[in-house]
């Protein structure tokens, strides 16, 4: 985890001093990159503790669509009980369905993203193909002396891309986003980390994925989506029968909180230390071994399905999170 230290010394000597919505300000830098090969390790933070679970935990919820925070819990993630019932932006949003909703956020876009087209009644050809993919009319009206009509679906965006992965790995067109722009006022925080893209190499038999993050907090926030996209790339390796390479982190505005710079600084103190390995268990099923496609364990994952081989890291340090 060098290079996650290098970035967070090169975003307090080179950034900029700035102020954001939360009130604490941030030294900031726009445009940052991360690469980390999975064959050589798990890209786990070691001069600090990982909370490793929570992180697991959070991703599990994100695949099973999760919009409240008290699953958030049962799952060991209590990241989201802020923004779910301290937020006062999101308290005073109507579209809040009381407590501990979090509202459309990352899950819903992920596996449920609402999906409308507008065809004309007088083209019957496309409104059959729209219905023959799924979608379902849902409405009638007329406008400017056209009628038309309206369709609906929940389309699962992450079964899509991992459908894509086996049935046409050439693609380059595997991935999955959460900025919703017709539903950000409906979630208790709009996506950071937002796009995702799966790269199968059919040669090599192995997987990458790349990741954009339009804002990303160097303290808390890159460790955590670090662990979860490093082990979200590794599952979906797992059930299509790949083996996990190359993460690539892409960062918009990478930053850092004026009230973590003692923790950030004591870890620039502290030497990095060996990768751990990333271990999922016997009871998840390999693609590569059996032959048999089963992405019902996109669902059926557990926290408890995913641990750390060989991890050592420096004292545990603590540090607000900012809503």
């Amino acid at each position: 985890m060098k290079q996650y230290l290098d970035l967070v010394r090169d975003v307090i000597e080179n950034g900029t001093l700035q102020g954001n919505r939360t009130g604490i300000r941030t030294i900031s830098l726009p445009g940052a990159m991360l690469r980390f090969d999975l064959q050589k390790g798990f890209p786990a933070i070691t001069t600090r503790k990982l909370a490793f679970k929570s992180a697991i935990g959070e991703m599990v919820g994100f695949l099973r669509g999760v919009k409240n925070a008290g699953e958030f819990r049962e799952l060991g993630c209590k990241v989201w009980d802020q923004n779910a019932n301290e937020n006062a932006q999101w308290l005073a949003n109507p579209f809040r369905q009381g407590h501990d909703d979090l509202g459309e956020i990352y899950g819903v876009q992920w596996r449920q993203w609402p999906a409308y087209k507008r065809i004309p009644l007088s083209n019957p050809a496309a409104i059959e193909l729209a219905q023959s993919q799924g979608f379902q009319q849902i409405a009638q009206a007329e406008e400017d002396g056209q009628a038309f009509v309206v369709l609906y679906k929940a389309i699962d965006q992450i079964r899509q891309c991992v459908d894509t992965i086996i049935n046409d790995p050439g693609s380059r067109r595997i991935l999955f986003h959460g900025w919703n722009c017709a539903q950000l006022d409906e979630m208790a925080l709009p996506p950071c980390h937002l796009l995702y893209q799966f790269h199968p190499n059919v040669e090599t038999r192995e997987i990458s994925l790349t990741l954009y993050i339009r804002s990303n907090d160097l303290g808390l926030g890159t460790p955590f989506n670090l662990t979860e996209g490093a082990a979200l790339l590794s599952l979906v390796g797992r059930l299509t029968g790949y083996t996990p390479r190359w993460f690539t982190y892409f960062i918009g505005d990478a930053h850092v909180y004026e009230n973590h710079l003692d923790m950030l600084n004591e870890q620039l103190k502290r030497e990095p230390l060996a990768a751990p390995r990333l271990v999922i268990s016997d009871r998840v099923p390999e693609f590569a071994k059996t032959g048999v496609y089963q992405p019902e364990w996109l669902e059926k994952i557990e926290p408890s399905d995913f641990s750390l081989e060989g991890y050592e890291h420096h004292a545990p340090m603590t540090a607000p999170m900012a809503v």
